[in-house]
């Protein structure tokens, strides 16, 4: 089964993604913020690693440039950034830090799906 890692601070959104993900057959793994998702991407491999850009203690850039540089079983996995912030200088920053995707909010959970589904390529 395809693992999702999922961090974002909002509880709504996570609940909305994390069941869309789930009625198509991923197991999904929430995080409510930057320390808790580095600490499951330290102890547990996932296949797909969804992060909020603006979270507390630390952000989805952030966790992704600590990822990268890691020598975990999750380092070069695919990362998508979520945010609202749609300037280009923090599409440039994201992508910099190594992350995979950047999606815009607000988006629908299908878009998310079809890229989680491109992105795990097409296993479940």
């Amino acid at each position: 089964m395809t693992k999702i890692l999922l961090a974002d601070d909002e509880l709504a959104l996570r609940f909305l993604i994390t069941e869309t993900l789930a009625e198509e057959g991923y197991e999904v793994k929430e995080a409510e913020d930057g320390r808790e998702a580095m600490r499951l991407l330290q102890s547990e491999s996932f296949d797909v690693v969804i992060l909020d850009y603006m979270m507390p203690e630390r952000t989805g850039v952030e966790v992704c440039e600590w990822l990268r540089r890691t020598d975990g079983d999750n380092r070069d996995k695919p990362v998508v950034l979520l945010t609202a912030k749609a300037q280009q200088k923090d599409k440039d920053q994201a992508l910099a830090a190594g992350a995979t995707e950047y999606m815009i909010k607000p988006f629908s959970p299908l878009q998310l799906l079809e890229l989680v589904d491109r992105l795990a390529g097409g296993a479940r």
